[in-house]
């Protein structure tokens, strides 16, 4: 079962982003983008973690971490572009587990997140940034696939969608969990992008798309990344 990332930011651009960064890492991510829509996530989804910015529409983050430290230990991530020591002082007094100042790595924020998750007791892996098998190789860090001896064009869903494989690569992942992790949980019964896009990356990757070395169909199930 995935990790739920409460991500509470009302910049668009940064919102994207950390959802997208997060679901390629296998997290449920749900987002925010005030503390009155943010407590009202807490109570109904139960976040396993939070990532949260301070400057929202109707207050200030701090207030959504003492609401959140009077019920629940959930770890809290505060990012801000705010660097006086005062504030972040005042912010881990108040409960907050850590504190990045924009910008930051997309990287130093995710090993951040598994240090908070294991101080709770949730220990997880380094993230799977390279898989190769025969002709296709893969790496999530400099965002690039070789098939073949080639660089690959892909697109940015096409490249979203083989890295949420590539980040369970060996185990099935259901049609509902990528449409979930790529599109956003109100596309779960899309299940023609899946096969859309499916049939793209295989027009890319695979040297016979008709019968497919590396992404392989599981009936009724989802799509499996082979790893032999």
């Amino acid at each position: 079962m995935s990790l739920r990332v409460l991500v509470v930011e009302d910049d668009r651009e940064i919102r994207a982003l950390l959802q997208s960064s997060l679901s390629v890492e296998g997290f449920e991510v749900v987002t925010a983008v005030s503390v009155r829509e943010a407590q009202a996530l807490v109570d109904h989804t139960a976040p396993d973690v939070i990532v949260l910015d301070l400057g929202l529409p109707d207050g200030d983050g701090i207030t959504l971490v003492r609401a959140v430290r009077k019920q629940h230990t959930t770890p809290i991530l505060v990012v801000s572009a705010r660097h006086q020591e005062t504030q972040k002082i005042a912010l881990l007094d108040a409960g907050a587990d850590d504190y990045l100042t924009k910008p930051f790595a997309v990287g130093e924020l995710l090993a951040r997140i598994r240090v908070a998750l294991r101080h709770r007791g949730t220990a997880l892996g380094a993230a799977t940034t390279l898989h190769e098998l025969d002709d296709l190789k893969v790496d999530l860090s400099l965002r690039e696939v070789h098939c073949r001896g080639n660089l690959l064009h892909l697109t940015p869903t096409e490249f979203k969608l083989l890295a949420r494989l590539v980040r369970s690569a060996g185990r099935v992942v259901t049609h509902r969990q990528l449409l979930t992790d790529v599109w956003g949980p109100e596309f779960t019964e899309h299940t023609h992008y899946l096969r859309l896009y499916m049939g793209q990356l295989r027009a890319k990757i695979e040297q016979d798309p008709a019968d497919p070395r590396h992404l392989l169909t599981e009936t009724g199930v989802g799509y499996r990344l082979a790893v032999a």
